[in-house]
């Protein structure tokens, strides 16, 4: 028997076709041994029988006593408590109210006939899954307003944002988001937002929707300043897995996105991956898939390859999902573990042009994962005869991975129709379960992060030295980096101090260089 035969029956054994949500797997050139699967097998009934307790309300983060409850964002009555399924079913009516207001001309700013642009500001699951759902699913034809982001506190980057919406900020709509509303990017971003409309003569809040938690600061600042409306986060969804609540939903229903065709795939992706026949459950393989490429040790990468324009940013949004849920330093045992798997990637078929060279002839610590949208969509051009662009795509796509199966790299094909709405909520649903999966076959809990507050205090802690810097600065004469370090009681700060005092000097923030370059022999002094 040939290779290439025994490769199609291997095909045939282990393709998960389910035609109910249009979506096919492939994990056959992962190389796992014929018995894999049936050693995997107790720890995945095990995994079935905790995710249905997790979404039976089961507290899933010990150390916040919450629960986890995004697969309730489409389907209600699933939620554990009538109060919960009640609190989302009125949001979304809400949000496709407001919605209908707002591109109705109901809902006016404050001197402009409508609105026409949409500003999110959000970090991290609050930008990365509104930013992929406008890229997949925008269209210029059709789209109600245009979508601009805030995702960083990186000022320049503000203003470029800004800068586009020139001569438009009184027709544009302001979505904050932010689960505690003291999210320092995204308050920032407001901050920076609310000075530009005031420049230009606008009260911000006649402008301004939160996406909150009921009480949080925001959520007080949003009553006080008389906002368009409030939005609802429970403290039940993660930021990562939020893209079916109010976060994601609001911003891609104002866009005039078809937000219940996106929770509709979501929902039927996730009856699907509930079986128990692991065979037929695409969350389930993909996440033994995972475990298999990994060791279950993170010991590979994944590198996300879709073979769409539209889902481009979706290596982005995967990073953020894989990476938060399952980036931990214990398991749920404390044991020491550092898991994780490392996520990038772009899109086919630039891939072809750039990184796909190593990952063919290089180090090989990867496997692929390739997403096929099965329709080429676009215009149907011959660019030789009987061949369209469409066709070359496909065929560099199914090229490369057998290029890299030669060579022995791993691969897995995730394949929907087209990248419309109701394939995205699937592919969102698919990924969320797999991640779940994955984390309970290594013992890790997927829910929390304590890695990203760590990250938060450690920014606190040099803004606090910033502050102490500032109080300092016009007692005596210039000092070294280590000099105010031991001025300002944080002998052991020098290092950090030496940043900000570059920093502030660069951006003339009152201080000034006065002698020396190195950091050892610079001199800072207020100026």
């Amino acid at each position: 028997m040939s290779a290439e035969t025994k490769l199609w029956q291997r095909y045939q054994q282990h393709l998960c076709i389910c035609d109910d949500i249009g979506l096919t797997l492939d994990i056959s050139r992962m190389d796992f041994d014929d018995g894999f699967f049936a050693k995997m097998e107790p720890r995945l009934q095990k995994a079935y029988k905790d995710m249905k307790d997790l979404e039976a309300g089961a507290i899933a983060n010990p150390d916040e006593q919450r629960m986890v409850g995004h697969y309730w964002l489409r389907a209600p009555k699933l939620a554990p408590k009538p109060e919960l399924t009640k609190e989302i079913e009125q949001t979304l009516a809400r949000i496709k109210s407001f919605t209908a207001d707002i591109h109705q001309g109901k809902i006016k700013p404050e001197k402009a006939p409508k609105f026409t642009e949409l500003l999110s500001i959000g970090i991290g699951g609050s930008a990365l899954g509104p930013e992929f759902v406008h890229d997949a699913l925008g269209d210029v034809k059709t789209d109600k307003l245009k979508v601009h982001f805030f995702d960083n506190t990186d000022p320049d980057g503000m203003k470029r944002v800004l800068d586009g919406l020139e001569g438009k900020l009184d027709q544009t709509l302001c979505v904050v988001i932010s689960k505690s509303g003291g999210t320092p990017e995204t308050h920032n971003g407001m901050m920076v937002a609310a000075d530009a409309y005031k420049k230009a003569g606008l009260n911000f809040g006649k402008h301004a929707v939160a996406v909150t938690g009921v009480g949080s600061k925001m959520d007080q600042a949003a009553e006080k300043g008389g906002w368009l409306a409030r939005f609802p986060m429970w403290d039940w969804i993660g930021g990562r897995t939020s893209e079916t609540s109010a976060v994601g939903l609001l911003p891609a229903a104002l866009q005039g996105i078809d937000i219940d065709q996106m929770l509709a795939g979501a929902a039927a992706c996730d009856v699907v991956t509930r079986g128990t026949d692991t065979k037929k459950n695409p969350a389930a393989l993909l996440a033994a898939a995972w475990y298999w490429g990994t060791g279950g040790l993170g010991k590979k990468d994944m590198v996300v390859l879709p073979y769409k324009d539209r889902l481009l940013l979706l290596s982005r949004y995967l990073q953020q999902l894989v990476m938060e849920s399952l980036g931990k330093s214990q398991d749920l045992d404390g044991k020491p573990v550092e898991q994780g798997i490392a996520v990038y990637g772009n899109k086919g078929s630039t891939d072809q042009h750039a990184y796909v060279q190593q990952l063919r002839d290089g180090v090989n610590n990867f496997y692929a994962v390739f997403i096929q949208c099965l329709e080429a969509g676009g215009h149907p051009v011959e660019v030789e005869p009987g061949v369209q662009p469409g066709d070359y795509l496909l065929g560099l796509m199914i090229g490369t991975r057998k290029a890299l199966h030669d060579k022995n790299r791993e691969s897995i094909l995730i394949s929907v129709p087209r990248p419309d709405a109701y394939a995205i909520g699937v592919l969102i649903a698919l990924f969320e379960r797999a991640v779940g999966f994955y984390g309970n076959l290594v013992n890790i809990n997927a829910y929390h992060q304590p890695g990203v507050e760590a990250g938060k205090k450690a920014a606190a802690a040099v803004l606090e030295l910033q502050h102490k810097l500032f109080a300092k600065l016009g007692e005596g004469g210039a000092k070294t980096a280590e000099q105010w370090a031991a001025a300002i009681g944080e002998p052991d700060a020098a290092e950090t101090l030496y940043h900000i005092l570059e920093y502030l000097t660069t951006n003339k923030r009152g201080v000034v260089r006065k002698s020396g370059r190195a950091p050892a022999e610079a001199q800072y002094a207020k100026g």
